[in-house]
C-alpha cells in the first residue's frame, strides 16, 4: 500500500496528492479487511498519467491559460509549482541525516519501481560534488507532448527540478540546458555542491 500511495504522490500533481493521505491499517496476525477503495486497480503506469494528467490536469491547465493569458498563467504556474516543490522536498528531507550528494542522488542510484518504470536514465557523474543523468524517456514527457501541452508539462513538472536542489540543500544548484518535454532529445540533468 505504501508503495502504491508513494507512486501516486509522484506522479500526481499537489493538488491531488493531497487526498491520497490515508494510510491502510494492518496487524502482525492477519492483514486487515481492505476497503474498496484500497483495492489494486490494475492499471499500468501511462494509463494512470493519461488518466491523472490529459484527462483532467492539462484540460484545466489550458482552460486557466486562456482565462488569464498565457503569460501570466506561466508566471503563476511556474511559481506555484515551483514553491510546492521546495516545500515538499525540504519536507521528505527534514529527517535526512545528510544533504549530501549521494543521499540526493540515492533514488536514482537504486530505483524504486515507480522510477524504473516512469524514466530511462543514465547516470553521467557521481561524485561528492557532482550528479549527473540523462533521461531519454520520460512518462511525463510523453503524456504532455501527446495533448500538445509540453510547454505546460515543462512549467509544472520539469522547471520545479530547480527548486528542488537549494531546498535540499541551499549549497546545491541544477544546470539542465535540455529536456523532452521541450522537444529535445534527452534531459541533461546536473546538480553541483558549491564549495
Amino acid at each position: 500500500m505504501e508503495n502504491r500511495r508513494n507512486f501516486l504522490a509522484k506522479a500526481l500533481p499537489a493538488c491531488a496528492v493531497s487526498c491520497l493521505g490515508c494510510s491502510a491499517a494492518s496487524t502482525q496476525e492477519a492483514p486487515a479487511a481492505k476497503h474498496k477503495f484500497q483495492e489494486p486497480s490494475g492499471m499500468t503506469y501511462e494509463q494512470v498519467f493519461r488518466m491523472a494528467f490529459q484527462e483532467a490536469f492539462i484540460p484545466t491547465m489550458k482552460a486557466l491559460a486562456e482565462d488569464l493569458g498565457k503569460e501570466k498563467f506561466v508566471e503563476l504556474l511556474k511559481s506555484a509549482c515551483s514553491r510546492t516543490a521546495a516545500r515538499g522536498t525540504a519536507d521528505r528531507m527534514s529527517k535526512a541525516p545528510k544533504r549530501d550528494i549521494a543521499t540526493f542522488a540515492a533514488p536514482l542510484v537504486k530505483p524504486n519501481e515507480f522510477w524504473k518504470h516512469v524514466l530511462t536514465y543514465q547516470i553521467v557523474e557521481l561524485t561528492d560534488k557532482a550528479f549527473e543523468v540523462k533521461v531519454t524517456e520520460c512518462l511525463w514527457a510523453k503524456t504532455f507532448r501527446e495533448k500538445d501541452a509540453g510547454d505546460i508539462g515543462y512549467v509544472a513538472i520539469c522547471h520545479p527540478d530547480f527548486a528542488t536542489a537549494p531546498a535540499f540543500n541551499p549549497k546545491m544548484k541544477m544546470v539542465r540546458t535540455k529536456t523532452l518535454m521541450q522537444g529535445n532529445d534527452c534531459c541533461n540533468h546536473r546538480w553541483e555542491m558549491e564549495g
